[in-house]
């Protein structure tokens, strides 16, 4: 289970099995991130605003907190959890903000480096993920009496996460872009979709477990691959563009 309390012990394995997974989430975030950011930061040439060095190192201080509340519910130590997972909140509000600066501050980036269009689209990707990942938290909070809802829909958040260190390397080997130039808004949809197949060992788990995959994961797969598609044809639209100025202008921005 990923975050907050849960009303029971899993059966023996499968709470060990939840927390290989997070093991597999926290291995994603850091090798996803080598070729664009441990690389550059330990040859000391990666320059940045302070708030995309916070925004990373609160992204992935969650999937620790993921991995350590899901060790502490297989461990059998659910008081504990309970304890701990209240802070899961502040958290993860926390962590949207910090999300939701980091893209504005890639925003002005883009404009202040003559990318001001594709700035713009591209700010739809983090404010899609923000999005995405607080309906999926929020689900999961609300389904606190139902552990075995609570625990799937706290996966599937932190698996939404995990576009952004796919990203990076289709970013430098398969669709190179040189910073400051603006990555495009379709890489959004391969690297959206290769990190859900994080979700097919989940739903195998459940159809050895139980003979069925769980609902969280029948409905929220394909709305999740349909949210990192549609994304793509919004970005371009006039409606989004002035979207994308009213956010600027949150930041004390003028429009560019």
């Amino acid at each position: 289970m990923a975050t907050i309390a849960s009303a029971t012990v899993p059966r023996a394995g499968r709470g060990s099995f939840y927390v290989w997974m997070h093991v597999a989430c926290i291995a994603t975030a850091v090798l996803g991130f080598v070729p664009t950011y441990w690389q550059p930061l330990a040859a000391g040439v990666f320059k940045a605003n302070p708030v995309v060095h916070l925004h990373g190192a609160i992204f992935f201080g969650w999937t620790v907190f993921a991995l350590v509340q899901s060790s502490l519910v297989a461990s059998g130590q659910v008081a504990r959890h309970r304890a701990t997972g209240l802070a899961g909140i502040s958290f993860a509000t926390v962590l949207v903000l910090f999300g939701l600066l980091a893209g504005l501050n890639g925003l002005k980036v883009g404009i202040a480096t003559g990318y001001a269009e594709a700035a713009k689209a591209f700010l739809i990707v983090p404010i899609s993920l923000m999005a995405t990942f607080a309906v999926l938290f929020t689900l999961g909070v609300a389904n606190l009496r139902r552990p075995e809802w609570h625990r799937r829909f706290m996966m599937l958040a932190t698996i939404s996460l995990l576009n952004a260190p796919i990203a990076r390397p289709l970013l430098v080997w398969v669709w190179p872009v040189v910073p400051p130039a603006q990555p495009p808004v379709w890489i959004n949809v391969p690297a959206c979709w290769l990190s859900y197949l994080l979700v097919l060992p989940l739903m195998l788990h459940d159809w050895r477990i139980q003979g069925r995959v769980h609902p969280v994961y029948q409905i929220g797969l394909p709305a999740l691959m349909f949210v990192a598609w549609v994304v793509v044809p919004i970005s371009e639209t006039a409606a989004w563009r002035a979207f994308a100025d009213g956010f600027l202008a949150l930041g004390g921005t003028p429009p560019g």
